[in-house]
C-alpha cells in the first residue's frame, strides 16, 4: 500500500510540475527587451532543395514571430551558390518530378515573404556559375551583381548576419 501512494504521490508531483512548465508562455522577450525594430541578413548557401524549402519556412516563421512578438522585422534575404537553382521556375524535367513539393514550397515561401516586405536578393555570379536564366528567377527576387558584395553592403548598414547551415 505504501508503495502504491509513493507512485501516486511521484505521479501527481510530476504531472503538476510538467503541467505548469507546458503553461509558462514560451517567447523571446528576454532577447528582444527593449527592441522595436529587428534588422537581419540571412545568407542563403544550400546544396539540397529539401533543406531550402525547410529553411524558407523557417523564415516565413521567424518573420511572424517577430511581428507577433510586437518587433518590427526588415529581414533580407540573400542566395547566393547553388541554391540559387532551386530558386528558378524552370527547371530539369526529371529534377522536378522527383523535387515538385519542395520546388513548389519554395515559390509559396518566395510569394509568401515577398508579401511580408521581405527583400530577396539572388547572385548574379551564382546564376551565371549554375546556367540559371536570371528571367526564370521569381519577379519578387532581385538579381544583384554580387552576393558577398551585398551581404557586405547590408552588414555595414547593420544588418546582423542570421548564420543558416
Amino acid at each position: 500500500m505504501r508503495k502504491i501512494s509513493l507512485f501516486i504521490a511521484s505521479l501527481f508531483v510530476t504531472l503538476f510540475f510538467t503541467t505548469n512548465i507546458n503553461a509558462q508562455e514560451i517567447n523571446d522577450k528576454v532577447a528582444l527587451n527593449g527592441i522595436k525594430k529587428a534588422k537581419s541578413v540571412f545568407l542563403i548557401d544550400f546544396t539540397d532543395v529539401k533543406k531550402t524549402a525547410f529553411y524558407m519556412n523557417i523564415i516565413t516563421d521567424t518573420h511572424k514571430g517577430l511581428l507577433k512578438q510586437d518587433v518590427k522585422s526588415d529581414m533580407v534575404l540573400v542566395f547566393i551558390g547553388k541554391t540559387v537553382k532551386f530558386l528558378s521556375t524552370k527547371q530539369d524535367e526529371d529534377f522536378e518530378m522527383e523535387y515538385d513539393e519542395y520546388l513548389q514550397s519554395i515559390q509559396d515561401s518566395i510569394r509568401t515573404l515577398s508579401n511580408l516586405g521581405v527583400r530577396m536578393e539572388v547572385c548574379a555570379v551564382a546564376t551565371k556559375v549554375f546556367n540559371i536564366d536570371n528571367k526564370t528567377i521569381p519577379k519578387e527576387m532581385n538579381i544583384v551583381a554580387d552576393g558577398f558584395i551585398s551581404l557586405i553592403g547590408w552588414q555595414t548598414q547593420d544588418y546582423k548576419l542570421v548564420p543558416i547551415f
